[in-house]
């Protein structure tokens, strides 16, 4: 089993910028796809962003133009650089592996970090 850290969260205000950072126990990050989940209080758990094994990247619509996921694989790292941060961004982000058919790899998920964007 892997474990995730994720941080960098906080309260920022909307138009602001934050970089979350999640680290994984062991070296998966050559091997497979990472993903950034979101859930908002009341809604399911969302997937904003993926970086394949080769750096290809996906976003949400909801997130296109403002979000950019990146990988160091040498710090077992996948991060996530959130820009013009708006309230609806506001939810606990949390990192995964995917699986081939996008679903998340591992059952155990970390603790998040806390997105607010809030004036």
């Amino acid at each position: 089993q892997v474990q995730f850290v994720e941080s960098g969260g906080g309260l920022v205000q909307p138009g602001g910028s934050l970089r979350l950072s999640c680290a994984a126990s062991r070296d998966i990050f050559r091997r497979y796809t990472l993903g950034w989940y979101r859930q908002a209080p009341g809604k399911q758990r969302e997937l904003v962003a993926r970086i394949t094994s080769w750096r290809i990247t996906n976003y949400a619509d909801s997130v296109k133009g403002r979000f950019i996921i990146s990988k160091d694989n040498d710090r077992n790292t996948v991060y996530l650089q959130m820009n013009s941060l708006k309230p609806e961004d506001t939810a606990v982000y949390y990192c995964n592996a995917l699986t081939s058919t996008m679903t998340p790899m591992y059952d155990v998920w970390g603790q998040g970090t806390q997105v607010t964007v809030s004036s």
